[in-house]
């Protein structure tokens, strides 16, 4: 049998090499190897720089809300019914601050509850809608418009406390309100009457800072776009619609998250312009304020954790249900956006390897 020498410098064509693989294609040893990479080092000079962060938001975030999980547990300072004796501690009670809202003491909570919900929904959608009719009219072009943009601005740059004195002023008997209608109406008392002041007073104070978030948004899109719209015959409105709107969602989504967090933590515009422990227009922070001052620390605790829990919820859904739009496209976003972007590079793939 005749000995098969192979030549010095050939590779035989065996099953299973990487040369028998794929033709043209080079060994395995001559395929040039992936360099170490720097995200270890990039992670460690990261965490070096977030870590004061970290510390101070642990000092003045996580440990308050540990300490009021730990007081919404405690009970009132009084008699002991158990010995007699008045207690000069706080006494456990697990529970039963939370579970006391199902009862009929928790009707004022229940109350200021629907209250906080109301004015959220009705003082954002209205700030929503004239904000993005303010960022229209900053956004044109006409002559004295650094001064428009200045005027619209001017109401969101007044502290709450001077904006709620003003308006106090403005609603009371024979203020301009009443002149304005022509009769007396007690804007200030405790009825329907008081939350449509803080929902006016509330509006005119924080539409301006919608308008200034979706503003920044419409100055971002090409004017190309909105030419090429008019030369193919798209009016007014359908530009509106299938550019604008389309092209500032992320801007506007973010805004409304702002205000729906900020608007579920009311407190001082109620507070200055109408009064404490009025029933129409309590919200979740001034009852817990009011459960405070009183001493009771327990109760008053107890509403903090809840409200903190509706605020989160609230968050997570704008992220979870409204997509990657408000946190950005790098995590991922909805399971629509991610399946779209995974068959746009697999396609991608197949046609590099074919």
């Amino acid at each position: 049998m005749a000995d098969t020498a192979i030549p010095p410098g050939t590779t035989a064509h065996r099953p299973g090499t990487a040369a028998a693989r794929r033709p043209g294609r080079p060994p395995a040893s001559a395929q040039p190897r992936r360099r170490p990479s720097a995200t270890a080092g990039a992670g460690r000079l990261a965490a070096l720089l977030v870590s004061p962060t970290l510390l101070v938001l642990t000092i003045v975030v996580l440990y308050p809300t540990l300490m009021a999980l730990d007081e919404s547990l405690r009970g009132v300072k009084g008699l002991d019914p158990r010995t007699g004796f008045i207690s000069d501690t706080e006494p456990f009670v697990g529970l039963k601050n939370y579970t006391d809202i199902f009862t009929q003491a928790g009707d004022r909570f229940w109350n200021a509850f629907w209250n906080t919900t109301f004015f959220t929904v009705v003082t954002v959608s209205l700030e929503t809608v004239i904000g993005m009719a303010m960022a229209l009219i900053m956004h044109r072009a006409f002559r004295g418009r650094g001064l428009v943009r200045a005027s619209i601005l001017v109401p969101w740059a007044i502290p709450t406390a001077i904006s709620g004195l003003l308006w106090k002023w403005i609603f009371n008997a024979d203020g301009i309100a009443n002149v304005l209608l022509g009769h007396q109406v007690l804007w200030t008392a405790d009825g329907f009457s008081a939350k449509i002041a803080v929902v006016i007073a509330d509006v005119w104070k924080t539409a301006p800072f919608i308008g200034l978030l979706v503003l920044a948004g419409l100055q971002v899109i090409p004017k190309e776009v909105y030419e090429a719209a008019r030369l193919d015959g798209a009016s007014a409105f359908q530009q509106f619609r299938r550019i604008t709107l389309p092209l500032v969602k992320p801007a506007l989504l973010v805004a409304v998250l702002f205000r729906c967090l900020d608007a579920l933590r009311m407190f001082d515009l109620p507070y200055i312009l109408i009064g404490a422990q009025k029933g129409s227009v309590e919200t979740l922070s001034m009852l817990a304020q009011n459960e405070a001052s009183n001493v009771r620390f327990g109760p008053a605790s107890a509403y903090a954790v809840l409200l903190f829990l509706y605020v989160f919820l609230i968050a997570l859904a704008f992220v979870r249900l409204l997509g990657a739009d408000i946190v950005g496209d790098s995590g991922g976003g909805t399971k629509k956006s991610r399946s779209r972007r995974a068959g746009v590079r697999g396609r991608r793939a197949r046609e590099v390897t074919a």
